[in-house]
């Protein structure tokens, strides 16, 4: 039984294979294209998760404190059902990001997941999920305990749809390739529509 509990999470009923979709999950270089806010930019390695224990760094930027990057630790993985990890914040453009990493500081615990229902052979339910119970309280009341996330993880899961529920036929291709060039950013979206 899992420890980590969602503080927020979102659903949606995509047409393909819990296989096919938690490749795409278990993927570091596919974040960037899943990620609805549009802070992951890129990942170190190509390489597919597989197991507890593996570690994948992506590279992220922040709206008003640069480039960064975060360390992510699988802490859970059962195979086409579920997959946690915790991102640990590693490397920073920002002097500001020093003043959030104190050496006295507890250390800001929170866990991203997805987690996968087989509905039908090409059906599943897809939840991606926020744990920050171990948020500092200041973090915790910014990010109201995750709801900030909400709309950037529908539109992950817009994205995940899209890149999954494309056949394998040559004029699919250019679909999927047009899915991973230009999967939608929620917070960007949002930045155009004020302008």
């Amino acid at each position: 039984m899992s420890d980590i509990v969602a503080s927020i999470a979102e659903s949606r009923d995509i047409a393909a294979s819990t296989s096919r979709i938690f490749l795409v999950l278990a993927t570091p270089s596919m974040h960037p294209h899943l990620d609805g806010t549009g802070m992951a930019q890129s990942a170190d390695t190509n390489d597919v998760l597989t197991k507890v224990g593996d570690v994948f760094v992506l590279h992220m930027k922040h709206w008003s404190l640069g480039d960064y990057g975060m360390e992510n630790h699988v802490v859970e993985f059962v195979q086409d059902q579920r997959i946690v990890w915790q991102p640990v914040r590693h490397t920073y453009q920002s002097a500001q990001f020093d003043a959030m990493l104190a050496d006295d500081a507890p250390p800001e615990v929170r866990y991203w997941g997805w987690e996968l229902e087989p509905l039908a052979p090409n059906l599943t339910r897809v939840t991606e999920f926020y744990d920050a119970r171990g948020l500092s309280e200041g973090l915790r009341e910014f990010l109201k305990n995750g709801e900030f996330w909400r709309q950037g993880m529908r539109t992950s899961l817009e994205n995940l749809e899209r890149l999954v529920t494309h056949s394998a036929t040559p004029d699919a291709n250019n679909d999927v390739d047009a899915a991973l060039e230009h999967p939608r950013n929620y917070y960007e979206e949002v930045q155009r529509s004020r302008w």
